[in-house]
């Protein structure tokens, strides 16, 4: 039996709350990636490695966690920007069409600093490769290359 939505939804928002005071109280979390908003700089199944830090810290090419309506995200940084007084940061997925709406501090939780694939420790580039960019190209464009692509990954990773 399936679980329902709203259940799966509370426990999901339950479990971001958490990773999110783990994250403010030790400074350090590892999470494990379920999207592809990110691809291909980071794939389902990676754990992200993230520090807590404040806006002043992030630079544009950043990956960044930030917590939105009861969920966490781990976008990259596209630019800086601080209207009527307020820090904020504009980011987007690289595999995303559109960008988030502005990130405040308050939101903010950490930059990711490690990716965990396969037994490596990798540390994200602040500029994808144009193989990078070419491939987040095709799959913001179309959910179903979107979908091969994840599954010719979890295809190799099984083999």
């Amino acid at each position: 039996m399936k679980p329902s939505p709203l259940l799966f939804d509370g426990k999901h928002a339950v479990k971001c709350e958490l990773a999110s005071e783990v994250l403010r109280s030790s400074g350090t979390l590892r999470l494990r990636v379920m999207g592809w908003s990110m691809l291909p700089a980071v794939w389902p199944g990676d754990t992200l490695v993230i520090e807590r830090i404040e806006s002043g810290g992030v630079s544009e090419g950043d990956i960044v966690l930030f917590a939105r309506d009861r969920r966490l995200f781990a976008h990259r940084v596209l630019a800086k920007g601080s209207p009527a007084g307020d820090s904020t940061i504009l980011t987007r997925g690289d595999a995303m069409p559109q960008p988030d709406p502005p990130v405040g501090d308050r939101d903010l939780l950490g930059r990711v600093v490690f990716i965990l694939r396969d037994g490596k420790c990798i540390e994200p580039s602040k500029t994808p490769r144009f193989s990078e960019r070419a491939l987040s190209a095709v799959v913001r464009n179309s959910e179903i290359a979107a979908r091969v692509v994840v599954g010719v990954h979890g295809m190799r990773q099984t083999s």
